[in-house]
C-alpha cells in the first residue's frame, strides 16, 4: 500500500488557496483514478483505491497545515509503511513559480511548517514529496497573505497544468520510479 497526502487547510474558507495546493492536486489524482475521499478517520478524509496495480490510500488531513504530521504518521503506523517507499506527498511551494513542480526523495521541510511537522511525527525525512509551484511571494509581501490567498486567474490556469504533472509524476512514482519522475519533471515549466 501506498500512502499518498495532499496537504492544506480544511473548511470552505480555504478551498483553492495557495495553501490548498496539496488538496487541490490530490482531488486532481483521486477524480484520475475515479477515488472518493470522504471517509473521515484519523484526523483526515481518505479514500482507497487502485492506482498503476498499487493499492493506495489517499488523504486530506483535517488538522490544519501546520499540524499534517498527526494524520500522515497515524496512517503510516497503522499500516506499518516505510516512508522511504510507501509514503508520497503533495504540498504547495512558494519558491516556485506556478506552472513548475519539484519532486525530491528526502530533505528538509525548506520552510514549510506542514512537511516539518510530517518529518517531526514520521521520525525520519526520507519520504517522497512533490511540490507544487504556486508564486513567489512579492518583495516585502506577508507571508500569511499569500499562502491564504488565491492565485490570478492565468497563474490558476498554470497551477491546473502543473498539477497534472504532479499526478502524472505520482503514477511513475507508484510504479517505482522516483528517479525517472523527477527527471521528466523537476524545472521543466508548463508550456
Amino acid at each position: 500500500m501506498i500512502l499518498i497526502a495532499g496537504l492544506g487547510n480544511p473548511g470552505s474558507k480555504y478551498e483553492h488557496t495557495r495553501h490548498n495546493a496539496g488538496f487541490d492536486t490530490i482531488d486532481q489524482l483521486a477524480a484520475r483514478h475515479g477515488i472518493e475521499i470522504t471517509k473521515s478517520e484519523r484526523k483526515a478524509l481518505s479514500g482507497q483505491g487502485v492506482i498503476e496495480g498499487q493499492r493506495v490510500i489517499l488523504i486530506k488531513p483535517q488538522t490544519f497545515m501546520n499540524l499534517s504530521g498527526e494524520a500522515v504518521g497515524d496512517f503510516a503506523s497503522f499500516y506499518k509503511l516505510d516512508p522511504a517507499t510507501q509514503v508520497v506527498i503533495f504540498s504547495d511551494d512558494v519558491e516556485l513559480d506556478c506552472g513548475r513542480i519539484r519532486i525530491r526523495k528526502k530533505g528538509s521541510a525548506g520552510g514549510h511548517n506542514g512537511l516539518k511537522n510530517i518529518i517531526e511525527h514520521l521520525g525520519t525525512d526520507q519520504f517522497v514529496r512533490i511540490r507544487v509551484g504556486v508564486g513567489k511571494l512579492a518583495p516585502h509581501g506577508d507571508m500569511v497573505s499569500h499562502v491564504l490567498g488565491r492565485m490570478s486567474p492565468d497563474d490558476r490556469k498554470l497551477f491546473e497544468e502543473a498539477s497534472i504533472h504532479a499526478c502524472e509524476a505520482c503514477e511513475l512514482i507508484i510504479k517505482g520510479d522516483v528517479d525517472a519522475a523527477m527527471n521528466k519533471y523537476n524545472g521543466k515549466a508548463v508550456v
